[in-house]
């Protein structure tokens, strides 16, 4: 068992590793006052007092007290607050079931999307995208999603993609792409203007001005899964010294 979390950042971890931690990162049932809350993400787990590792992959951490396990994994496992690329499979009533990429689909009300209301609804068909946040994620109810933050507002959220291509990455790609200052999102900043939507569920949307650009666009992506970071820029170098 080791005896700091911290101390573990970046290694590979695999799955049954136990951690525990010390009197200032965690508290006791009987303590009133928590220093520090250490808040498991996908891979960890508390396990009574200690942290179980469920996952083999790399240890992130984010501040204050966020860890997570960073895994090639595909298969998304929802969380909440997570914002993900849903596909609209049915319309019913007041209520849209909306294809996440888990186990089971997340039902989207008319009403989470900004400005609507019973007279004025949104226009959702089957099969349109939406790019929408998690409010319940959980193993003993229905997922549910919204189209809009907790002030009302889309913030970016809502119906896309009538154009564009759709296609999935890796878990752990989609974290280094939306990871602050993404190398990878410079590098394709750097080649052609383009709209690319990234949801944590391993779903990726882009759109160029032309359908050459985009599927190079996606293909370049997807390659930079198992590349590192010379091989990605030696790759992008070549594309952007061609004629397109």
């Amino acid at each position: 068992m080791d005896s700091c979390l911290k101390s573990r950042i970046g290694e590979v971890l695999l799955p049954g590793d136990v951690f525990s931690f010390e009197a200032a990162e965690v508290i006791s049932l009987s303590e009133t006052v928590k220093s520090e809350k250490v808040i498991c993400g996908p891979g960890l787990r508390w396990n009574g007092g200690d942290i179980l590792a469920y996952k083999c992959g790399i240890l992130r951490h984010k501040a204050p007290s966020m860890y997570w396990i960073d895994s090639q994994q595909r298969r998304y496992v929802p969380t909440k607050g997570e914002s993900v690329i849903g596909i609209v499979t049915v319309k019913s009533g007041d209520v849209f079931k909306v294809d996440v990429g888990g186990s089971e689909q997340a039902t989207l009300s008319y009403l989470a999307f900004e400005g609507s209301t019973k007279r004025n609804r949104p226009n959702v068909q089957v099969g349109d995208l939406v790019y929408c946040q998690f409010t319940i994620a959980n193993k003993d109810m229905e997922p549910e999603v919204v189209c809009m933050d907790s002030l009302g507002r889309a913030n970016g959220m809502g119906v896309f993609g009538a154009e564009g291509l759709l296609f999935k990455v890796s878990l752990g790609l989609v974290r280094r792409l939306l990871a602050p200052e993404s190398d990878i999102m410079k590098d394709v900043e750097k080649l052609f203007p383009c709209e690319l939507v990234v949801g944590m569920n391993g779903r990726v949307w882009v759109k160029a001005s032309s359908i050459q650009r985009t599927l190079i666009i996606a293909n370049l992506l997807e390659s930079c899964e198992n590349m590192t970071s010379q091989q990605r820029q030696t790759l992008f170098r070549r594309v952007t010294g061609g004629s397109l």
